[in-house]
């Protein structure tokens, strides 16, 4: 296994991180494919054999009981200091702007559920799971900041985002002295390459850490032709992402070489 450092942080990260959106009761979220959590102790078992220390969660998949697998099985099997947890947030409720509950304030309980299903004291990388186009980034950076702060975070990161984005929020934190995000998660494959076109010439230059998800397409990638899984039938999200895609990849392609 390869390591590096994640960006501008001093987050030592294995090259491939193990993402845990497949991990978390069936029964309790959006996703009806997600295994149990014997299965997903298995897996991270053997990802750490492997020499993975990198494992990114979020509060959001399966109402919490993906962090929570994931926070039992690594509290068995690794000593906290060995290993990169990363989770994510999401952005407020139509129910916490009405009562009023500020993007700091809705920072801070997210990180204490997400501590409180993991089992932890901190998470090495706390990532906005997506822009919060009803909350100032204003607040949202400064709740993160305080979280870095008090040592419930070690680096701050986000997904789902436009580069302009990105640089705006950055932009933000430097100008208030804040911590600035090392990492961007973006929906990034072969068959979805947009990332080239801004966000990757944005993370080169100032040296923000690129981990990808999806990087086979919800399993596309990886499966022959007619080859199906159970994720593949039922996973909505996916479908409405890559399924016109399967008429192009089926469809024999003429080369042509322009001069």
């Amino acid at each position: 296994m390869e390591y590096i450092k994640l960006g501008n942080s001093d987050l030592n990260v294995s090259r491939i991180c193990m993402g845990c959106m497949g991990f978390g009761d069936p029964t309790q979220g959006a996703c009806t494919w997600t295994i149990g959590e014997e299965q997903s102790k298995e897996i991270i078992k053997r990802g750490l054999e492997l020499g993975v220390n990198f494992f990114d969660t979020a509060i959001a998949y399966q109402s919490g009981t993906s962090e929570q697998y994931v926070g039992r099985a690594l509290r068995s099997l690794a000593k906290r200091e060995d290993v990169v947890v990363a989770t994510k947030f999401l952005p407020r409720t139509a129910d916490e702007i009405a009562a009023g509950i500020t993007g700091q304030q809705h920072v801070e309980h997210m990180l204490n559920k997400s501590l409180e299903n993991l089992g932890m004291d901190y998470v090495d990388l706390y990532i906005c799971h997506m822009w919060d186009y009803n909350t100032p980034i204003e607040e949202i950076m400064e709740g993160m900041n305080n979280a870095v702060k008090v040592g419930k975070v070690r680096a701050i990161g986000i997904s789902n985002c436009f580069a302009w984005q990105l640089a705006k929020a950055n932009a933000i934190a430097e100008r208030n002295g804040w911590a600035k995000f090392v990492s961007v998660q973006g929906h990034y494959n072969l068959l979805f390459r947009e990332e080239e076109r801004e966000m990757v010439p944005l993370c080169e230059e100032d040296n923000i850490a690129l981990t990808p998800y999806s990087a086979l397409a919800g399993g596309r990638l990886s499966k022959r032709s007619g080859e199906t899984s159970k994720r593949q039938e039922e996973d909505g999200v996916a479908k409405m992402k890559y399924d016109a895609t399967s008429r192009v990849l089926l469809r024999p392609m003429a080369m042509t070489c322009f001069v």
